[in-house]
């Protein structure tokens, strides 16, 4: 759906404003689980329907009310036209389906969207996947995570941007001087942590299973596009490939978004407290203690904020960034670290007592687990924590016996 005509208000009026329908008396959104709903007499569906604007609803394939709501109000806040699906797989996948690239430049992150590649791989045996810092070719895709899954670390948004301009420098635009796109995975960062279109994304998609949605309770994907004829092609593939998403799930994520606002930055600074603390703890040399945990327990922690600000390398740029300036609403609430050994890793989530062990992130509960068990290919010592909406200070306590639990294995 498209930004509404009120966008200049603050991203907490958005939230709860506009999707605003003064004519309904109810201030809570109803839930609509009708599949169809009836013809209006007179009405044509080829020539007055608008998907981005429909008066009627005609099968929820198409619209429901609720779904237009969700959908105003992330458009209002994502900065564009929004469209959602029925978990951030579906969306990763339309996304991939609509660019139909002859290359894809992606690194590391998010297993899911790899797996995706592979399965296109099979019916596109000319589909290749190069590396983020490759050169380009024309139609080429490049994925961009940033912050990185499962280490909250930020790449470099404008140097793949203009990385096209570097390589053609008549050019004056950046990827789309070599005919390609780019698509940025902001799930990490989302409002008001950042926004990716500041920096030359053709779509922005969000795992709305996440911060979006932010309890735990619902899966979701979204993507946001510039163009109102682009939005519309997504819009059709969607009817046509039946990833939309069902009226209850859609009626949670509008809920959520209420309170984006207010948990984001809350999860961001706790999550910053975390990160110095945890950060202190892992230079303590083997030996020596730190508030009882024996130095090398714990040896090494990964964030957006500990990142330097001039040193380059890959995601990074020749030159490095300052993050800040790419999220200047603060950093992501997840993050990991890396333990002495596996045995330690394997065993951490389960001596902590606020932390559960369990995947995702996001929720207001905080999450740790080691990553090893989702994804193979990452390091087995390597812990993501995703922090929820605890005091800090009980984060901190919680990390502190955990820790000292696994020291000796």
């Amino acid at each position: 759906m498209s930004p509404p005509e009120n966008a200049d208000l603050g991203l907490g009026s958005l939230l709860l404003h506009a999707d605003d329908t003064p004519n309904e008396q109810s201030i809570a959104p109803a839930i609509s689980l009708s599949t169809t709903f009836r013809h209006q007499e007179g009405f044509d569906l080829h020539t007055q329907w608008d998907p981005a604007d429909p008066q009627h609803h005609v099968y929820s394939r198409y619209t429901t009310p609720i779904s237009i709501r969700l959908e105003k109000v992330l458009g209002s806040v994502l900065k564009g036209h929004a469209i959602t699906y029925g978990s951030g797989l579906q969306a990763s996948n339309a996304a991939i389906t609509h660019y139909n690239p002859r290359r894809v430049a992606i690194t590391k992150g998010y297993m899911g969207v790899h797996n995706i590649l592979d399965i296109h791989k099979r019916s596109a045996s000319n589909l290749s996947v190069i590396d983020l810092d490759d050169e380009y070719q024309e139609g080429d895709l490049a994925w961009v995570e940033t912050p990185l899954n499962p280490t909250g670390e930020a790449r470099n948004l404008k140097h793949y941007a203009d990385k096209a301009s570097i390589l053609y420098p008549l050019a004056d635009d950046h990827i789309h001087a070599v005919g390609g796109k780019l698509v940025v995975d902001a799930t990490f960062g989302p409002p008001p942590l950042q926004d990716p279109f500041e920096f030359g994304a053709d779509c922005v998609f969000h795992s709305g299973t996440k911060y979006l949605g932010g309890h735990s309770d619902l899966l979701a994907g979204v993507l946001v596009v510039k163009e109102l004829d682009v939005w519309k092609q997504l819009f059709q593939d969607r009817v046509n490939l039946g990833g939309v998403m069902g009226s209850m799930e859609s009626w949670l994520l509008l809920r959520s978004l209420r309170t984006l606002h207010l948990r984001v930055p809350r999860q961001s600074q706790t999550a910053q407290q975390l990160v110095n603390w945890l950060n202190t703890v892992s230079q303590v040399p083997k030996g020596e203690e730190f508030e009882g945990i024996p130095g090398g327990t714990l040896t090494k922690v990964q964030y957006a904020s500990l990142q330097p600000v001039d040193v380059g390398g890959p995601g990074l740029g020749p030159n490095g960034f300052d993050v800040s300036k790419q999220m200047p609403g603060g950093y992501s609430a997840a993050f990991s670290i890396t333990l002495g050994n596996a045995d330690q890793a394997k065993s951490l989530p389960f001596r902590t007592k606020l932390f559960a062990p369990a995947t995702s992130l996001g929720g207001v509960e905080s999450l740790l687990e080691q990553r090893y068990q989702a994804d193979s290919k990452e390091d087995p010592r390597l812990v993501r924590l995703s922090v929820g909406l605890e005091e800090a200070e009980d984060l901190v306590a919680d990390l502190r016996q955990a820790l000292k639990a696994v020291a000796s294995l």
